[in-house]
Parts: C-alpha cells; sequence; structure tokens
C-alpha cells in the first residue's frame, strides 16, 4: 500500500490530534481518519476512484481546524 498524501490537524497532544490519510493500492484507494496521534483511534474507508476518495477526504477536512497537508517522502520502487 503506498500513502499519497497526510494531513494533520495541526493541534499537538493525543486528546486534540487529528490525522487523514490517501492510501492506494492497485485500483483501490484508502482513507484513514484517525484521532488521537499514533496511538489513537482509526476510522477506514475504501473507494473505487481517487475523485471518490478525495471527495470524501474534503468532507472531512471541513470545519473549525486548520488543515495542513504534510509532505508524503516517495516510495522506493
Amino acid at each position: 500500500m503506498e500513502q499519497r498524501k497526510h494531513w494533520w490537524n495541526g493541534k499537538w497532544g493525543s486528546i486534540a490530534r487529528k490525522d487523514v490519510y490517501l492510501r492506494t493500492s492497485g485500483d483501490q484507494w484508502y482513507v484513514e481518519q484517525r484521532a488521537g496521534g499514533s496511538e489513537g483511534v482509526s476510522h477506514f474507508f475504501e473507494y473505487d476512484s481517487e475523485d471518490a476518495a478525495l471527495d470524501m477526504i474534503r468532507g472531512l477536512l471541513n470545519g473549525p481546524d486548520e488543515w495542513r497537508e504534510l509532505s508524503v517522502r516517495p516510495s522506493a520502487r
């Protein structure tokens, strides 16, 4: 699975931190919504297209938090 994008709400601490990830594997696209940092709780969503996954992400990023996109290192092939 390859991670394509990562957003973070800019808040530190396990209670306030939220992350959203866009990943792909083959023809499938995956969105992970995580609350609470690396030890937090995640919800996963699977889509057949990148556009559908990005629509979901736009909805998740909508709200009062100041989301920022973090850079993703290209995977070694």
